[in-house]
């Protein structure tokens, strides 16, 4: 119930700020694109006196985010695609550590219900990661790092689609409500298979399988607008029910982005995540990230 209760209040809050945008905002006809690069440092360097302790390190994040919308009498279709990578590197450490991967497309196609911001809608979203990812334990013996994979690209993937309802004011703000979502989660069957992990399942997938499928209920909101000027904001919310198994367990995966414009090349972006993904880990998982970005639009 409490997951189910910041659910709405996330969903709420989205809304509510974006309600003081400018309702003069209107989708063009035809196509309309928008893309745009990030590139964010952190950095942190301590010498050897200092006596506050601190280790050294170093950071980035790569970040691709492109719209492509398309608008026609009464039919509409609105799609995006990111790319969020990021490493880190602190002194001492073996290996650099990912600080975050994932590539994401969404797209939602409606027909409008009459003239009014109502449409029935069919959409799709599709989330997996780009590169290996690892779990990271110690040799009692040696005391080096030992890194075992536990992720690559397409294990996992999760696809979803489904029939719904969308409500839409424009490109920058719409809901998605679909009450029969089909999802699919997709992982590669070494990671189920006896030399994997053979302590059950694999992101819901069962031992011994490489495909998992679930239906439930689906909400995708999307508001993006600017708060003062030059600061912007872009909320991506997507929760998710599955009815065959523990619908009370809802996945939750809110993604904040603020990005403060300096100039035409250079920003300050402080970028929030946090996903709850009953199969994953059953916990909250928060991500946050603070740096300069260098940017390239188009």
């Amino acid at each position: 119930m409490k997951k189910v209760l910041l659910s709405l209040l996330i969903l709420g809050g989205t809304l509510s700020m974006h309600a003081q945008d400018d309702e003069s905002d209107e989708q063009k006809e035809g196509w309309t694109t928008e893309g745009n690069v990030q590139l964010l440092f952190n950095q942190s360097a301590f010498n050897a006196e200092w006596t506050g302790g601190g280790t050294s390190n170093i950071s980035g994040n790569l970040i691709l985010n492109y719209d492509f919308n398309y608008l026609k009498d009464d039919f509409t279709w609105d799609s995006k695609v990111l790319v969020d990578y990021g490493m880190t590197k602190q002194k001492g450490d073996e290996f650099p550590r990912k600080t975050s991967d994932r590539l994401e497309i969404n797209s939602v196609a409606g027909k409008q219900v009459e003239e009014s911001n109502w449409y029935y809608s069919f959409f799709t979203n599709f989330r997996t990661q780009v590169t290996k990812g690892y779990n990271y334990s110690t040799d009692a013996d040696t005391g080096e790092t030992i890194r075992t994979e536990r992720t690559n690209f397409l294990s996992p993937a999760y696809l979803q689609f489904g029939p719904g309802m969308l409500w839409k004011k424009n490109e920058n703000f719409y809901v998605n409500i679909a009450p029969a979502t089909g999802r699919f989660i997709i992982v590669d069957s070494y990671f189920t298979s006896v030399d994997g992990y053979q302590d059950g399942d694999y992101f819901g997938v069962d031992q011994g399988k490489s495909a998992r499928f679930e239906l439930g209920a689906a909400i995708s909101a999307y508001a993006k607008f600017e708060l003062i000027k030059n600061v912007k904001v872009e909320n991506i919310l997507n929760l998710y029910s599955n009815y065959l198994e523990d619908p009370q367990n809802v996945d939750i995966d809110y993604t904040v982005n603020v990005k403060m414009k300096i100039n035409e090349l250079l920003s300050t972006n402080f970028i929030f995540q946090t996903i709850y993904d009953d199969n994953a880990v059953g916990a909250f998982q928060v991500r946050e990230v603070f740096g300069l970005g260098f940017n390239y639009s188009f």
